[in-house]
């Protein structure tokens, strides 16, 4: 039985909120690690032959889909090479809730500090790399900068932030410290992996996909929006958890707890919000934005108002 099912296209589209926290839920489902390479194998070879013949599997077109999203969790997008398990879309949470929890619990002295971010910035390096565009790779000093340059800022901010409230603000305050710095790494992490779009402008198109020229402008709002969504899946479990630790330490079976139990525990806390808070963060903005003629450069408004002079809105891809 053949049909005619676009697994090109997200399952539940693009256009609401929801659906794009459906598809990103599904993408970044953590149980998709726990799959040995012959089910993904399989999935693989599932989406393959319905691309090239349009026969649907045995299990159907809710099948067709399962076997997308465990495909498409694991394999990259463009070469289609299975990735590094530590790399892939489906690891997010679990390497997430790790690293995380060590930042929550290890915050005070300077070694600490540094070795926190040294690990998530490394994480961070890692998932760039795996993900990295097979059409136009990003080189290995690109990468290298913004992990060295993302590193330097989150351990400058936590060890500033900790020496600046020192005695002076109540210890739930210090617990937001690791938050702040991950923040900021943020803010520099992501321009620094897509400095060449910010000097060369990512590709504006019309509603049929067809190219109208590049725009830094469009690259500067698209790099704003990543950084806010990438904060956003930080903040619940960042800023929740303290407030959570800060009771339950109060708590006499709880007073004398060491770091690392204390870091056991964060790291559950945070594995929870992370779930719903990777596929939140990734699906607050959608992929495809529209930017207004009126907004772009000058050049750029020219060249299109001379081939089109009815347009008033252009697209292009944000990137996540």
């Amino acid at each position: 039985m053949s049909n005619d099912v676009d697994i090109t296209k997200t399952r539940w589209g693009d256009d609401t909120f929801l659906a794009r926290y459906r598809h990103f839920f599904a993408l970044t489902d953590p149980t998709n690690c726990l799959k040995t390479n012959h089910e993904l194998d399989v999935a693989k070879a599932v989406v393959s032959k319905y691309k090239e013949d349009g026969v649907l599997p045995s299990s159907g077109e809710e099948g067709l889909w399962n076997a997308k999203y465990v495909h498409d969790s694991a394999f990259h997008p463009e070469t289609g090479d299975k990735q590094n398990i530590l790399g892939r879309m489906s690891f997010q949470v679990p390497g997430g809730m790790l690293i995380t929890g060590i930042l929550m619990a290890f915050y005070k002295s300077p070694l600490e500090i540094f070795l926190g971010q040294w690990l998530n910035q490394s994480f961070n390096a890692l998932v760039n790399f795996t993900n990295r565009s097979g059409d136009k790779p990003l080189p290995n000093s690109v990468i290298l900068t913004a992990y060295i340059t993302a590193t330097s800022f989150a351990t400058a901010t936590s060890i500033g932030m900790n020496k600046v409230l020192g005695s002076r603000a109540p210890p739930l305050v210090g617990r937001f410290v690791p938050f702040m710095a991950v923040a900021v790494a943020n803010m520099v992490n992501i321009p620094c992996m897509r400095q060449q779009e910010l000097k060369e402008g990512v590709v504006v198109y019309d509603e049929d996909g067809n190219k109208l020229g590049n725009s830094p402008v469009a690259a500067r709002t698209a790099i704003t929006k990543v950084t806010i969504s990438r904060i956003c899946i930080a903040a619940p479990g960042m800023l929740l958890t303290p407030i959570l630790m800060e009771r339950l330490e109060k708590m006499p079976r709880f007073r004398s707890i060491g770091k690392w139990q204390s870091c056991a525990i964060q790291t559950v806390c945070i594995g929870c919000f992370l779930v719903a808070a990777v596929p939140f963060g990734c699906a607050l903005y959608p992929q495809k934005q529209s930017i207004s003629v009126d907004k772009l450069e000058t050049e750029l408004q020219e060249s299109i108002r001379e081939k089109h002079p009815e347009r008033r809105l252009v697209y292009y891809n944000k990137g996540l």
